[in-house]
């Protein structure tokens, strides 16, 4: 996956770097990545870089080179770095407070702009007058490299280490640990001071290889960053890389759909028994829960009080659909989006009488979907679509805006450019209970009954 697509940037963004471990070369990759898209790229920073890094931009001139010169560069080179002064080796950019001006008189599609120092460490806490991130900034993007696990808990391997020590008691000279790392980067005082209240926040942890058990290790740190919802996603890569990003993770919920009548159940199908003393709804929430979905809504409507008790004792949250007796399954998906808290990029669309749901299919769907392999993410057996479906919060108000008579069907078949299908070696994704006869075959097939 390419940077511009893990960072999601459209023109009009203006992205600021902070943090640590590989700011500049990301700056750098980005540039050219869309340059070769075709965007006019500044680039810049409110800090400093080493003079030898101008070498590495395509083309670099001065602030006061004024803005038709600027112009004309940037329709030559398309990446330009922009800078104030060189002293004592060092690249300095111009103030936080010039980069209106360059918005208003310089035609540059996206801005660039490394926005703190950590020279050249793996890991930062920032000093009291840092990042110098520009208010303008549509995009942060605070870093952090894997490099820094293992090593010691000082200043010559973490950036104001003592900040660290002095915020957490980790204790200076303490191996540097997984949870560290993200306790640092989701910190308001520490990896996300001075990030503009509208601004997006997409974390990237660098170095991380595109497979074994170091980016399994990098994904536990991922998620453990997004427990903070402030921060959007959380990319996983090595940006000297050809394909720099491997998986981009993001707060996902799933949207239980509980609330159909059950009629040729005579009772709610969700409240059935499966296995111990569980409920059919409490062992898809603890299927979730194995997948590592952080949030899961259970929307009700037919003998609501009961489901939401049992709900609530497996853990859930609960969104009552107020119009389940006339409204189908569109009314629930409906409601259960609406009830979406706004930091959730993403929604698992779970079918509250389908019990043999497995958390490996639910995990495959949601890492395709890191991977950036599809906006809507299904699961096929033998070449059929089943459940859960996984879609992208950029299709939710197409949903929103179907008709009583739609179908979410209807706005998944409209994006066929944008599926993602997950071949899976079980029928579980196909089957549900609608008959007494499903729901014996059903705990048959589980190993319940014989």
């Amino acid at each position: 996956m390419k940077l511009q697509q893990a960072f999601e940037i459209v023109p009009g963004d203006v992205v600021s770097f902070i943090g640590a471990g590989g700011k500049t070369s990301t700056l750098i990759a980005l540039g050219h990545e869309l340059a070769q898209a075709g965007l006019r790229v500044l680039a810049t920073t409110t800090t400093q870089i080493a003079v030898d890094e101008l070498g590495l931009m395509p083309y670099a001139t001065t602030f006061d080179a004024g803005s038709a010169r600027l112009s004309l560069a940037l329709g030559e080179n398309r990446f330009v770095f922009l800078y104030g002064e060189i002293r004592n080796n060092q690249v300095y950019g111009p103030d936080a407070y010039e980069i209106p001006r360059l918005l208003d008189s310089v035609d540059s599609d996206v801005i660039l702009i490394e926005a703190d120092q950590s020279d050249g460490l793996p890991l930062k806490a920032p000093f009291d007058d840092e990042p110098n991130i520009p208010p303008e900034t549509t995009l942060v993007v605070p870093m952090a490299s894997l490099s820094v696990l293992g090593e010691p808990l000082d200043d010559e391997h973490v950036y104001n280490a003592s900040a660290i020590d002095e915020r957490y008691g980790f204790l200076l000279g303490n191996r540097v640990r997984s949870p560290w790392v993200a306790q640092v980067l989701r910190d308001e005082e520490l990896g996300l001071r001075g990030v503009p209240p509208k601004a997006r926040v997409i974390a990237l942890l660098n170095q991380t290889p595109s497979k074994g058990y170091l980016r399994r290790r990098a994904r536990l740190i991922a998620q453990n960053i997004l427990r903070s919802p402030r921060i959007h996603g959380v990319a996983l890569g090595s940006v000297r890389g050809s394909d720099p990003i491997c998986e981009v993770q993001k707060h996902i919920g799933a949207v239980v759909l509980a609330g159909g009548l059950s009629k040729r159940m005579g009772q709610p199908k969700v409240l059935l028994p499966w296995g111990g003393r569980r409920t059919i709804i409490e062992h898809i929430i603890e299927q979730l829960n194995l997948a590592r979905v952080p949030q899961i809504t259970v929307v009700t409507g037919h003998r609501a009080g009961e489901v939401r008790q049992v709900v609530a004792r497996a853990g859930g949250d609960v969104a009552h659909n107020e119009r389940y007796m006339t409204g189908e399954m569109l009314s629930s998906l409906k409601a259960g989006l609406k009830a979406m808290p706004a930091h959730i990029g993403a929604a698992l669309m779970v079918l509250g009488d389908q019990p043999r749901i497995q958390p490996k299919v639910i995990a495959q769907v949601m890492m395709a979907y890191a991977e950036g392999k599809g906006d809507i993410i299904a699961p096929s057996y033998q070449m059929r679509r089943g459940h859960p479906i996984l879609i992208d919060r950029r299709y939710w108000g197409e949903i929103l805006d179907l008709p009583d008579t739609g179908s979410p069907r209807d706005v998944i078949d409209r994006h066929k450019d944008k599926i993602a299908y997950v071949n899976v070696d079980t029928d579980s994704v196909l089957r549900d209970v609608d008959t007494p006869e499903d729901y014996r075959q059903e705990r048959k097939l589980a190993g319940l009954d014989h």
